[in-house]
């Protein structure tokens, strides 16, 4: 049974301020050991549940945080940061199954820490008119393979958000957030046995799975922060002007429709920064 699990690190149990979660800050050694303890968590909890092949896709910023020698069940690992599919990077029809670990809620919420993709250029995404965040928009990969979503773990808000577009999700709810830059939050310990055991309830459960159901064709609205950045978006085709800061992009395809929209944040990174 293989599982393919894509890392965050925002909604890891302590993380509430980027310093602590981006490379080169002093606390990020720290708390990326903490974000290898929730990722081991949730490889131990599915390898109870009898997954054997294990993929990690390091998706967080440079997408270097974690050793892999420390990995659990010999996962292997993905890292680096020039991906075609991003955050579902390796990917296929081959995987019974994705977790999303360490996940956090997209801007438009209150959820710690929140973004969706790029914090500098997107002010808030809509699928199919539902608010979404990255783990609704990584969904759209995994319909196109046909491989179910079946735990994500981060705090409250994250859970609820999540649950929209993939509302027989597990969730493992680390922390409470009170506010973008705070958050309530489970000690380590108790955070990564939580996530190990809806892991395993996840993975045991998967013969009554299914992949995402996103209704097709399928639309992205995109609200970004500033009218030049929704104009720079409509130089990558298939995306539409909708108003002076919002772009639409629709596809049948949910694979094609994801990538457009990684290509659109890819190319607006530039002038946002």
């Amino acid at each position: 049974m293989k599982v393919f699990l894509s890392s965050d690190m925002e909604g890891t149990a302590g993380v509430v301020d980027w310093s602590q979660c981006l490379p080169g800050e002093p606390e990020h050694a720290y708390y990326r050991g903490l974000l290898l303890g929730e990722v081991n968590a949730a490889i131990e909890g599915a390898r109870e549940a009898g997954a054997t092949d294990f993929l990690v896709n390091d998706s967080h910023s440079s997408m270097q945080n974690l050793r892999p020698d420390e990995l659990a069940g010999n996962a292997r690992y993905l890292s680096g940061r020039h991906k075609p599919l991003y955050m579902m990077q390796g990917l296929d029809a081959s995987y019974d199954a994705v977790l999303l670990v360490s996940y956090h809620g997209s801007m438009a919420t209150s959820s710690t820490l929140s973004h969706t993709y790029n914090p500098r250029a997107i002010a808030e995404v809509h699928l199919n008119g539902t608010v979404v965040g990255e783990s609704g928009i990584n969904a759209l990969v995994a319909q196109a393979h046909g491989v179910p979503v079946v735990l994500v773990t981060g705090d409250d808000v994250t859970a609820t958000e999540a649950r929209a577009v993939l509302p027989d999700i597990r969730t493992a709810v680390v922390k409470t957030s009170v506010s973008r830059f705070a958050a309530e939050s489970l000690h380590p310990h108790e955070a990564q046995a939580l996530i190990r055991e809806e892991a395993r309830l996840a993975v045991a459960s998967l013969a009554d799975a299914r992949p995402p159901q996103v209704a097709l064709p399928a639309t992205l609205q995109v609200r970004f922060r500033n009218p030049d950045l929704a104009e720079m978006a409509t130089w990558v085709a298939g995306v539409e002007r909708a108003g002076n800061e919002l772009v639409t992009i629709t596809d049948e395809d949910p694979l094609a429709l994801f990538r457009r929209f990684i290509t659109v944040v890819l190319l607006t990174r530039g002038i946002a920064e």
